[in-house]
This record gives C-alpha cells, structure tokens and sequence, in this order.
C-alpha cells in the first residue's frame, strides 16, 4: 500500500476512535444542558439542536480548557461592549479575550441574546427553527465561525445525536413524553410551570364537542373535505387526491411549516366558501376562529368580514356569528365577558380598561389601556416564543404585559395581548 495512502486509512481510523471515546462526553453534554437549551429557545428562539450543537462543538463536549475555566459554552469573544468578567484563551492569535459566566445558564442567555441582538444574526430568525439545516449554514454566513466545515459539523451533531427532538419539544411539536433518551439520560420532567398573576376570575374554555364525521371524502357547504386523525402529513394526503400541496395548504389556510397536522381535524380538497350554508354559527366553548372555518366549510378571510372582527379577536361562547349576511355590530369577545359560570375550574387574569389613545407610538404598560386589548387561552404545547409569533409581538413584551417572571406556562392561563 503506497505510503499516502496508508497514512489517510490511519488518519481516518484515529478520528474514529476519537469519536468513539468521546461519544459518552457528548451523551453527558446533551443530558446536562438539554433543559437549558429548550427554555432558551422558548425565550428567544434560537433553535434548541442548534444551540446545543454549538455548545458540544465549542465546548468538546464540555471538556475545553475555555469552558472549564470561564463556563463560556460557545466561544463568544469580549468585544467593545463586553463589560462583565474575562478570561484570555489562545485562539485564532494567542491570549484572546473571552467572556467568562458565573453559571452555564448565563452562557446560554448571552449566547441567545449575542444572536438575537446582532444585526448580522437577524435573518437567522425569519428562518423556521425546525431547519437546522438552513440555521446552520445561515451562522456560516452570518460569519459566527471562521472554519468552512462548521456547518457540516453542527449538522453532523443535530442528526447524530437526534438533538432535533428538543426543538420541536420547545416549539410544542412533540411532548416531553416522547424524548428519546441518551444513555444514562434523565426524562425532561414537566415544562409548563405556572408563573403567571392571578388578578381577575375568567373561565378555562372547556374542550370542543367532539363531532363524528364520515370516513372518506363528504361534502360540507358544497364543498370536497375529509377528517383526518393528528400525524397525517397534508403531502401525503395531497399526493393521494392529486391536489398540489401548495393548494391544499391554501384551501385549509395553513401554511408550509403544517405539514404534519397536529391535530385531528377536517381537510377541505377544494377552496371554502365565501358564504355559508346555514345563517348563523353559535360559538361553543373551547372553539376558535379557524375551528368555525372549518366546521362551516367558510373562509377565514369572510368571517372576519361579515362579523367585523379582526383575526386577533376571538368571540365569547354563546355569541351568533353571521355566516351569510354582515352583522350590524361586532359579537362579544371573549375577553369582555366576565363571570361566566364554567363547570371546570376557573383561573384569573387581568382586565384592561380602554380611554382615549396615548399620543405615542410605543406600546407600554404605561399606556397599554389606551389600546385595543385581547385574551389569549393557552392550549397545549404552546410557548411563549409560538404565541408571540403569532401575534406579531416580542416575547419581552408578552412577559411584561402579564408580569410574567419566568417563560413557563400552564394550559388555561390568560395572556393579556395589546394591539395598536
């Protein structure tokens, strides 16, 4: 065997064993700083697989002399703005400055923070957290590291050793029941611990009827639908009726990252219509707007309108709402009825009051009662992160609009939501 090629063959096998060695290092990284990962993401979004990659790559599985000495678990330089303590580390030149953390917890926040605060980092967060990929080769870009393989390596990590599970548990896609556990590993426990402030008494919704419908393709309004159980993917089921997966996507307003349903619910195969068939549809507890769409085979875009309510604003249960000609004024909100008999259990939130509009164009909770305020329900697998993309506004600003303390949640709590 020529000489070179002898020497690629021992190099190849070194690296093996290396990896084979270190494997258990990396198991005790991910068991260790998992749960971290998972609430960081829920505070801010960066993806947990990514963070936790980052963390085992810059870290050598928490081994580096870096982190042991500074608990700097992603190799963030000092900079201009870095007031706190430091350590200096040979680098790319020798005796760098470091950032150096009291606690690992620290390290994940600045970590956060470093990416969501950097203007070269934000179009990482127009990008689905559930595509490491794209995130991965999106921090190359952004130039977090200077070795051209980075990407392939924080990818090599997420898929060998299934850290794309604790994204989706932090977006609400998978429970923390369904954890694959690493050797040795601990289950995550409960994630939904309550911080929130009891101030006014509300009712839970209680669950939606459950309502049997037929098996295969039926028609509701005129129109093509079928019910389908939770896990199915729209693409599959796109695929089977001949349908493109962009048009059902439209049909069903949902949008790409929907593809698993999440779940059991009805799939229209053609458009909703504008109007429909019966007159009126009365809220029931536990629905919301999307629930109403479907059962009444009705677009969005036309309930909306008929009964003048805007896509944030969610009907009290009992109200009518027109599904053929326009309401002469806007049902009842959710938010705006109190004391509401629930055979359940009741939890408290706070009420928001409305004057004139404050002259100023930025919402606080010093003038926050001078706008338009909502409830949202929490439901199951919801974060904060997920809530407060869907209504357009920071987790920041959710916490301090409902005095949260911490980034937890309880199925049933009430987030006060302000809009302009």
């Amino acid at each position: 065997m020529p000489l070179k090629r002898l020497l690629v063959v021992l190099s190849l096998l070194a690296v093996n064993k290396i990896w084979a060695q270190n494997s258990s290092d990396v198991i005790d990284y991910i068991n260790t700083y998992k749960e971290l990962a998972i609430r960081e993401e829920q505070r801010s979004g960066v993806p947990a697989s990514i963070t936790l990659a980052q963390g085992i790559h810059e870290t050598q599985a928490g081994k580096s002399d870096l982190v042991l000495k500074s608990n700097n678990h992603f190799g963030i330089k000092c900079r201009a703005e870095w007031t706190g303590d430091k350590v200096y580390h040979d680098d790319d030149a020798k005796g760098e400055c470091f950032r150096s953390y009291p606690t690992a917890a620290e390290s994940y926040a600045d970590h956060s923070d470093f990416l969501r605060k950097g203007p070269r980092y934000a179009f990482l967060f127009d990008i689905d957290p559930s595509d490491y990929n794209q995130w991965a080769w999106g921090l190359k870009k952004a130039g977090y590291a200077t070795n051209s393989k980075y990407p392939q390596i924080i990818i090599k990590y997420i898929e060998d050793y299934n850290l794309q599970q604790y994204t989706l548990i932090a977006l609400g896609k998978m429970s923390p029941k369904d954890e694959i556990l690493a050797k040795g590993g601990k289950p995550l426990g409960d994630l939904s611990i309550n911080n929130g402030v009891a101030i006014r008494e509300i009712n839970v919704p209680a669950a939606k009827p459950a309502v049997q419908y037929p098996t295969g393709e039926f028609t509701i309004n005129k129109t093509r639908v079928i019910f389908v159980k939770s896990g199915a993917s729209l693409l599959g089921i796109a695929k089977e009726f001949d349908i493109s997966l962009k048009h059902l996507l439209d049909f069903n307003e949902l949008n790409e990252n929907d593809d698993i349903l999440k779940q059991d619910q009805l799939v229209y195969l053609q458009r909703k219509r504008k109007v429909g068939a019966n007159e009126f549809h009365e809220v029931q507890p536990g629905e919301n707007l999307y629930d109403i769409c479907q059962t009444e085979g009705i677009r969005l875009e036309s309930l909306l309108e008929r009964n003048r309510l805007e896509g944030w604003q969610m009907p009290a249960p009992g109200e009518k709402l027109y599904l053929q000609d326009k309401a002469s004024e806007r049902p009842k909100l959710a938010s705006e009825v109190t004391n509401t008999v629930n055979p359940v259990k009741q939890v408290t939130v706070q009420t928001a009051t409305t004057t004139a509009p404050a002259a100023t164009d930025q919402l606080t909770p010093a003038n926050s009662s001078a706008v338009a305020a909502s409830l949202h329900v929490v439901k199951d697998k919801e974060t904060l992160y997920s809530i407060a993309k869907k209504y357009n506004i920071t987790v920041e600003q959710l916490r301090e609009w409902n005095k949260l303390t911490g980034y937890d949640l309880k199925i049933g709590q009430e987030l006060v939501i302000y809009k302009n």
